[in-house]
């Protein structure tokens, strides 16, 4: 089986350290960067591409925040599970719009961490109960069901079907299993409604999922 090749950017070495016995415990895990500030990590990706990214909100020089964003937009592949101290709604929402594909609180258990990085690796997010229907209406604005500047019209109804199945966290294979596709056809549904919707990751699918009624919270 391919290990999972890992990167930890946080600026606090001891918590780093502590991050790595954990990760260095799990044999699935290969931790090919490590960087005390996003500046500093994407000088790093130049060379070395990892998998998923474990990334701190706050950091000196340049923030979480700001490299998320630069990340998934010059790495569309590469996941990225924001780091945070706290459950800060703020900077996890802007987390989250920026392109991250979870979060973790930094005094998560071992098997949470393990289990977060698995999950965002093959289903590209990883939701925690913080993460909730709460934040995504927060994420979604006031006005959920308001109009959208996307029409539905642009979307056929298998579509919108693969889309009502993304949002209820079914993966790939799953979501082929119930409607009778092969894995590859839905995976090529699924970039489409990314690149339709213009969504980062499927906290923004939801979003217009919720927005279009297509779902309801």
């Amino acid at each position: 089986m391919k290990k999972i090749k890992l990167a930890i950017a946080d600026d606090h070495k001891i918590f780093r350290n502590g991050l790595k016995a954990t990760l260095e415990d799990c044999v699935d895990f290969d931790l090919v960067l490590e960087a005390s500030n996003g500046r500093q990590l994407l000088g790093m990706l130049v060379s070395t591409i990892p998998d998923v990214i474990l990334m701190d909100i706050k950091m000196p020089e340049m923030d979480g925040i700001q490299t998320t964003a630069v990340v998934k937009q010059q790495y569309k592949n590469i996941k990225v599970l924001a780091l945070s101290m706290f459950n800060e709604d703020k900077y996890i929402v802007d987390m989250m719009k920026a392109g991250a594909s979870g979060y973790l609180l930094k005094n998560a258990e071992p098997e949470e961490i393990i289990e977060a990085i698995s999950t965002v690796y093959e289903k590209d997010y990883y939701f925690n109960e913080h993460l909730s229907v709460t934040l995504i209406k927060q994420l979604a604005g006031n006005n959920l069901h308001g109009t959208s500047a996307i029409s539905l019209v642009d979307f056929n109804e298998r579509e919108i079907e693969v889309l009502k199945l993304v949002c209820q966290e079914y993966s790939n294979q799953e979501i082929a299993d119930k409607i009778c596709l092969s894995v590859r056809t839905v995976e090529g549904y699924r970039a489409r409604l990314f690149e339709k919707t213009r969504s980062k990751n499927l906290v923004g699918l939801v979003i217009f999922a919720v927005k279009t009624g297509i779902i309801n919270v």
